[in-house]
């Protein structure tokens, strides 16, 4: 394999079970899948999920959910990100949950009938999610005929920020007591590291932290993310390197390129900027990051020859490292990492 990424479902399943015993028996847990399980695979992901005693799980969209039907998961997938008109019959026959954004859109599902849904509240995200009075939503769904609200949801902005976040439940709850469905949900993973208890209700929806990037619960990352060394050379003080010339060598240099480019998922704005694991040293990325290739400098990692491996995420360097390099989140990364990046899954921690 030219480039790989290594997925530890033990370490997965460890970092369920640290969640889950977190928040308490009182308190279900829906695995967040959604864009490929955050890059890790959303199929193996799933299936560990499940055996593991997921009850829940949670993706974007119809498609989504129905690739994890077809691969034979069997427990409850709400799906977070909308459904259009064309999809809701695809959404029925598969049995998925849908989340409802608008008082409308609630009004069609009661004509059309269907699944029990859930019901999201903007709170102050202002993303998805209905706005309006509390007893405006009450009396709406008092009024339904043929479809269940089964649940009611929303999403934090800001965890961190307690007073936002204060305000976002004060306006939850007014609506919750209103309404008293059977499922209710407003905490992601920063939401339950925050400990956010209020927000716990009746089921949390961790994503980024099963995947090991939230603090919380000691969670520890799942995906580790390789290259082959493609060639190695060395290059004369002064030599430019890369597209446009954007580096030239400051001392003589030994130079590797590794088989992995931004089609794969390494940003370009690492371009002499990040940092590769190889021969158990840091080694700079020098010139600029191309569609398939990246050029680093092995100078002073000792001896590095054609077929050995390279971490872009390591034990030493982490999404969080490499997503602090490029100007982004971690989510961002491991969600970027490509398909021609082969998936392993291992039974190591």
């Amino acid at each position: 394999m030219r480039t790989w990424a290594e997925i530890s479902l033990p370490r997965l399943v460890q970092n369920y079970a640290n969640i889950r015993a977190a928040v308490g028996s009182s308190v279900a847990v829906a695995g967040v899948v959604k864009a490929n399980a955050y890059g890790h695979g959303a199929i193996p992901v799933s299936h560990a999920l499940v055996e593991a005693g997921a009850e829940w799980l949670a993706v974007s969209n119809v498609a989504e959910g129905i690739e994890l039907r077809r691969a034979g998961i069997g427990v409850r997938i709400l799906v977070m990100g909308g459904v259009l008109p064309p999809e809701r019959e695809e959404l029925v026959q598969h049995k998925l949950t849908p989340v409802v954004h608008s008082l409308e859109e609630l009004g069609e599902w009661d004509v059309l009938g269907g699944p029990p849904v859930h019901l999201k509240i903007d709170t102050g995200m202002a993303r998805l999610g209905m706005r309006g009075e509390p007893t405006a939503i009450a009396a709406a769904i008092s009024a339904l005929r043929q479809v269940h609200v089964e649940g009611l949801m929303s999403h934090f902005a800001t965890p961190s920020d307690p007073v936002q976040s204060e305000a976002q439940l004060v306006l939850f709850e007014q609506v919750l007591h209103l309404v008293r469905p059977e499922v209710v949900h407003f905490a992601s993973s920063f939401a339950i590291a925050e400990r956010l208890r209020g927000a716990w209700l009746t089921l949390v929806r961790p994503g980024i932290a099963l995947y090991g990037y939230a603090p919380v619960c000691d969670v520890k990352p799942v995906l580790t993310w390789k290259a082959r060394v493609l060639g190695v050379k060395h290059l004369p003080k002064g030599a430019a390197v890369g597209y446009n010339a954007r580096y030239q060598a400051p001392r003589d240099i030994r130079m590797a390129v590794i088989a992995a480019g931004y089609a794969d998922g390494v940003p370009r704005a690492l371009t002499n900027n990040g940092q590769i694991e190889i021969g158990g040293q840091l080694a700079p990325i020098i010139g600029a990051v191309s569609m398939d290739l990246t050029t680093i400098d092995v100078t002073d990692c000792g001896p590095i020859q054609i077929g050995d491996e390279a971490a872009i995420i390591g034990e030493r360097i982490t999404a969080d490292d490499v997503a602090r390099a490029a100007g982004t989140i971690s989510y961002e990364i491991l969600t970027g990492i490509g398909n021609r990046v082969q998936r392993v899954y291992s039974k190591a921690r």
